[in-house]
């Protein structure tokens, strides 16, 4: 009976066992039968070798001014794509003929190609005109592994603003490092708002999975087009750019080298963005970018450089509207104090005119009085109710930051310098701890460690324009697709400085174009009120740089502005008249002083041989 029970059990086990197999069997065919007749997924890893990967590369965004004028716009072109495992034996030196290439060329990319993948496609012409694409597409299924990618390139139809607008270029190794959205041969925004709103501008990639035959030649969509993916253009963008103001501002630089930086008070807008001299932004397009890239590097005028946002200069006598606004509100003076001028025999700061004795404030800015602001300065920092000079002088410090200097806007300008103004610190470690205001006398106009840019002075005049509040200077005004801009461009800075005290500089300045000793009367614009002040910055390397600022109208400002032209001389020669031009042509669309025009257009300053006396 055991030995019965015991095998019935080893039976009932056996059977066990077998379904066991049985079940895995059927599994695993199953899967199998799933694999392959079901999952097309193996089938197309498979077909690999015959699907073509083309990366639909959207349309960039287009660029427009504050009124609809096209800045920048895409152009067709075509690049020469290579998937090194399908190359076969070609003639190369027919294949280097038709694309207009070396041997060593060929040998070059090939091995560029083969390095980033052999199964992988990569660039290897890149930007081929319509033109000579339509000759090599004919012929191209002559040579397997080659096929063409249509891309897009920038074209600029007015040809101005180059910094502002920026230039696009292939990734790099960092960028593709940062951001896996991009690919070996992608290109992406290098400078202006190219840079800054690059993924705004550059939209969204689509696929597009082809089939091709043994002869290299498209058979037409994959699976009816099911696997593939439409690119998203990337957003329209519209500036506080006038074109026409912009363009003009670029013909008065000519042959100087300065910038013109101006503002729409009550916005922020940058509506001229002028930095001289500048280029031509279609040099910086297609595959001749790198050789015009390096010859502008080298040119010893630096038209690379933009002077608006990277040149930093003494404000020189502009700075006084600065001084004068601080002295107010700290209550130093009232805009009835005379401080005592001796001409130039004032100590222990000159004066360069010869005007009453004992000027107001109004009075000394119409005549640029230094040892007005001097005094003016002096009393501010050494004003009792501080409790000492440094803490006087760490007020003054303060206040200058909430008007907008030394430190960058920080929103859509790339690359903005912080000009400079000196801390407490920085005199303590200077001198030693001890220091009083004539040791940092020449701050009282503008001069010394002062430094400023050629924006923050603008936005100076556009916060006297607004009686005492700024919004941050930025290039945009709107996206097409009406996205709201960012709120940093939007927010209202106020500067804690009273209404009243600004109405008093306003006057003040009112008087240098229409005041009978005012230092920039002979640009008064006719018909149109201005508000401006003139200045002569110190350059130890050369000729003082002329300066002027200034808005307009002074009843409803529109347009406050900032000149600068390297060793100019006096504010009055060169940069005054270019800014009552550039208000008169905003204001009114037109000028009306042809001899002005055409003296500030025809004039250039002889750069290599100009020296200071």
């Amino acid at each position: 009976m055991s030995t019965r029970n015991t095998n019935r059990n080893l039976a009932k086990r056996q059977f066990v066992i077998i379904g066991i197999f049985v079940a895995i069997c059927a599994i695993y065919l199953l899967k199998l039968f799933s694999i392959q007749v079901l999952d097309k997924t193996l089938k197309q890893s498979a077909d690999n070798n015959v699907l073509r990967f083309v990366t639909q590369y959207p349309a960039r965004g287009k660029v427009f001014d504050r009124n609809g004028e096209l800045l920048v716009y895409n152009e067709a072109v075509y690049d020469l794509m290579v998937v090194p495992g399908q190359v076969k034996e070609i003639d190369t030196t027919k294949f280097c003929q038709l694309l207009g290439i070396s041997h060593e060329t060929f040998v070059e990319n090939m091995a560029k190609a083969r390095k980033y993948s052999r199964i992988k496609a990569s660039v290897f012409v890149s930007q081929i005109s319509k033109e000579d694409y339509a000759h090599i597409v004919e012929i191209l299924h002559n040579f397997p592994g080659f096929y063409f990618q249509t891309r897009t390139l920038r074209h600029y139809p007015k040809a101005i603003a180059a910094h502002t607008l920026g230039d696009i270029g292939e990734v790099n190794k960092s960028e593709l490092e940062a951001d896996p959205y991009y690919k070996m041969g992608d290109y992406v925004g290098k400078s202006g708002i190219e840079r800054f709103y690059e993924k705004e501008l550059r939209g969204r990639k689509g696929l597009k999975v082809v089939m091709v035959d043994v002869h290299n030649r498209e058979k037409g969509s994959y699976l009816d087009g099911s696997l593939d993916s439409l690119p998203v253009a990337g957003k329209d963008i519209y500036l506080g750019l006038d074109a026409e103001l912009q363009a003009y501002g670029e013909q008065l630089m000519h042959g100087k080298i300065g910038s013109i930086v101006a503002i729409e008070p009550k916005t922020g807008q940058i509506l001229a963005f002028v930095t001289s001299p500048t280029y031509d932004p279609n040099l910086l397009v297609g595959r001749v970018r790198g050789a015009h890239y390096n010859e502008l590097l080298k040119d010893p005028m630096k038209p690379l450089l933009n002077r608006a946002i990277s040149g930093t200069y003494p404000p020189g006598s502009t700075f006084k509207m600065v001084n004068g606004l601080i002295a107010l509100q700290s209550g130093s003076i009232v805009p009835a104090t005379q401080f005592r001028c001796n001409g130039p025999g004032s100590t222990p700061i000159k004066c360069t005119h010869h005007h009453g004795p004992s000027p107001d404030l109004a009075n000394a800015i119409e005549n640029s009085c230094n040892p007005y602001f001097y005094e003016a300065f002096k009393t501010t920092i050494n004003n009792p109710k501080f409790g000492g000079i440094k803490e006087g002088y760490e007020y003054w410090y303060q206040m200058t930051q909430k008007l907008g200097l030394g430190h960058p806007f920080e929103t859509d300008i790339p690359y903005e310098k912080s000009g400079n103004i000196p801390t407490r610190k920085y005199y303590d470690k200077m001198y030693g701890g001890s220091w009083n205001s004539v040791t940092i006398r020449s701050l009282g106009i503008g001069q010394g460690e002062i430094l400023v840019t050629p924006l923050q002075l603008a936005n100076i005049v556009a916060t006297i324009a607004n009686e005492g509040y700024y919004y941050p200077p930025h290039l945009i005004r709107a996206f097409g697709d009406s996205t709201a801009i960012p709120e940093k461009m939007t927010t209202r800075c106020e500067t804690g400085i009273e209404r009243k005290h600004f109405q008093v500089i306003k006057a003040g300045m009112r008087s240098v174009f229409e005041g009978s000793h005012g230092t920039a009367r002979g640009s008064k614009i006719p018909g149109i009120s201005a508000g401006g002040k003139t200045g002569t910055a110190q350059n130890p390397h050369g000729e003082n740089h002329s300066i002027f600022i200034a808005f307009a109208p002074v009843e409803d400002p529109q347009i406050a502005l900032s000149i600068i032209i390297e060793n100019g001389g006096y504010g009055s020669t060169w940069a005054a008249p270019i800014a009552s031009l550039m208000m008169e042509k905003y204001i009114r669309g037109y000028t009306e002083r042809p001899l002005v025009e055409k003296r500030m257009m025809e004039g250039v300053i002889n750069y290599a041989v100009k020296k200071k006396k």
